[in-house]
């Protein structure tokens, strides 16, 4: 009989089951995700309780189930994301980031790929890094998660490179000006949003410190991105109708400091 087994995970959410226990789903590492049950988590004297809050990554010990619920015993060398736990604004990105990642794949299934990058996304946001720009780009890298194939990085007449470009739903990818003609329902997307949505597709998290947006065109991209979605996904996030909502009244607050938040800026 198989005994208990140490995995590498990161909460995905949590929630009160009967009186004092909780349902936690995590993703992990070796396993995929699991939604795990765990005992008593709510009483005051409970030893895994700081290890279940949301946005926290720990090595969790139970039995793990291919089927219905796992059981979670004892967790080490828990991690916090200390400054995501404390802010708003970053929890929103943070938990819209989980909550793609929760909608991307199915249970059980193993890729840890996608919890690198998942762990990777929150570490930089942790670490005062752009929430926005973090975001933008694990919403374009997930599409394939999702099964969505679309070429951004070349004209899909021609292969020609040179900007500028637009995005055609007819062709799956982005037309350059000389083909545009092609498809009259293309989307009139701004040259320098689908810019960075390019080097998005591709640019890997060692690169980040090298961009600087302005708020405009992250504006910008934000509209590119969210027909996008609305087009090939079809998804429809609380948490990202939060982030929504929040862009409204977030203006009233004092301007954040962000590592990455200057004027458009690609070195």
């Amino acid at each position: 009989m198989r005994g208990p087994q140490e995995v590498n995970g990161i909460v995905l959410f949590s929630r009160n089951y009967r009186e004092s226990d909780k349902l936690v789903k995590i993703f992990t590492e070796s396993s995929g995700k699991r939604m795990f049950f765990v005992r008593h988590a709510n009483k005051k004297n409970s030893q895994i309780n700081s290890a279940i809050q949301p946005f926290t990554q720990a090595n969790y010990i139970g039995d793990l189930k291919e089927e219905g619920l796992s059981f979670l015993n004892s967790a080490k060398d828990i991690h916090p994301f200390f400054a995501i736990q404390q802010d708003i604004f970053l929890s929103a990105y943070a938990t819209y980031i989980l909550n793609l990642s929760d909608a991307a794949i199915d249970d059980n299934v193993y890729d840890p790929f996608l919890f690198g990058f998942i762990k990777d996304s929150l570490t930089l946001i942790d670490e005062g890094y752009d929430a926005e720009i973090i975001t933008n780009i694990f919403e374009i890298q997930l599409l394939q998660r999702f099964g969505i194939q679309l070429n951004f990085s070349s004209c899909a007449i021609c292969g020609s490179q040179e900007e500028p470009f637009d995005f055609s739903d007819k062709y799956h990818g982005v037309l350059c000006q000389k083909h545009w003609s092609m498809d009259d329902r293309r989307f009139h997307y701004s040259p320098r949003a689908l810019h960075f949505i390019r080097l998005f597709n591709h640019i890997s998290f060692e690169q980040i410190k090298s961009i600087n947006l302005s708020d405009e065109t992250k504006q910008y991209i934000r509209q590119v991105i969210d027909s996008i979605y609305e087009e090939y996904v079809g998804l429809h996030l609380k948490s990202k109708k939060f982030i929504d909502d929040m862009q409204n009244w977030k203006e009233m607050m004092p301007k954040r400091e962000n590592k990455i938040d200057k004027q458009d800026n690609t070195n």
